[in-house]
């Protein structure tokens, strides 16, 4: 009975113990039952990624972590990871690094290929690559911001030294008095405004008859548009011109000396004796006022004619 009794116990235990491995390798995606292959991966920098974490195809937990070690001689890393024995995808497979969540770390995901190439087996190393987490594009787009904020914020300070440097007292003095102008011009303005509304509000009548009366001039000025539109000025225009000519032409004929009156004005003489002759008529009609008796004689018994005097030139 002592013996059956231990038996029952070390099977107990012993069923325990296989429960455990078969449930502590359920969670970590592997299984007793199934072989695995073991598949490397070379990567520059694996910062976040830890043994033990999960392979995943899709989302779906097919292998984890085994060791990670540098290659001999050089500072990349050699990721050992295992993989169920029954995943048929080529050796061209992608093991791609990723981050699987801003505190979760980084994983290791399989990108299927199939292509004319062998499946995977045992040794096999697969293609790597590494995937940019959100911290990393974040860092990324960060950095240039970063560089910016800075120019921006040195540039900031460089005018805040040159605002400080023209800001001292004389020139906050002449800021002061500057605004204070302005305030009075405001309030200058907004008191000019509120006359001119006053002075329209009251005009507004007589505005309006203005305007009116612009109407009345501008249509009167269109009405005298037509009547000039549809007037021969054509016409009037061409016959100005031809009066126009002929008037050239006698003027030209005046000047050249053409006809009486161009030879009165271009002979000397003959100008000299029509003056010669005007003075003598005006000579003759003041001796004629002085002595009318010389010229009109009228007698009934007669009368000794008097002898004739040259007049004096006054």
């Amino acid at each position: 009975m002592k013996y059956i009794q231990e038996i029952k116990v070390s099977l107990i235990v012993l069923g325990g113990i296989v429960l455990f491995l078969v449930g502590f390798n359920f969670l970590n995606g592997t299984s007793l039952l199934n072989k695995e292959n073991t598949l490397y991966a070379v990567y520059d920098n694996v910062e976040g990624l830890k043994v033990g974490t999960s392979v995943t195809v899709n989302g779906l937990m097919v292998g984890k972590v085994n060791a990670i070690n540098f290659l001999p001689q050089s500072t990349k890393l050699l990721v050992t990871f295992s993989l169920r024995s029954d995943i048929a995808f080529s050796k061209n497979s992608i093991a791609e690094l990723y981050e699987a969540g801003l505190i979760g770390g980084k994983s290791i995901a399989i990108l299927p290929v199939f292509d004319q190439e062998r499946a995977l087996r045992e040794g096999d190393t697969l293609p790597s690559q590494q995937k940019p987490g959100l911290t990393d594009v974040l860092s990324q787009q960060i950095e240039p911001l970063q560089q910016k904020l800075e120019s921006v914020l040195t540039k900031a300070d460089t005018l805040f030294e040159g605002v400080n440097e023209v800001l001292n007292e004389e020139g906050k003095a002449n800021l002061t008095s500057t605004l204070n102008d302005l305030s009075k011009t405001v309030n200058k303005i907004n008191a000019l405004s509120s006359t001119l509304n006053d002075l329209l509000g009251s005009e507004e009548n007589g505005l309006a008859n203005s305007l009116q009366n612009v109407n009345a001039i501008t249509q009167n000025l269109n009405q005298v548009s037509d009547s000039l539109a549809q007037a021969n000025l054509k016409g009037t225009i061409a016959k100005f011109e031809e009066t126009a000519t002929q008037l050239n032409l006698l003027l030209n004929d005046i000047n050249s000396g053409k006809g009486s009156l161009g030879k009165l004005m271009q002979d000397e003489g003959l100008y000299q004796n029509l003056e010669a002759s005007t003075k003598e008529v005006e000579l003759l009609l003041k001796d004629l006022k002085a002595h009318p008796k010389r010229y009109v004689h009228f007698s009934l018994f007669g009368k000794k004619d008097t002898p004739y005097q040259t007049p004096n030139e006054d």
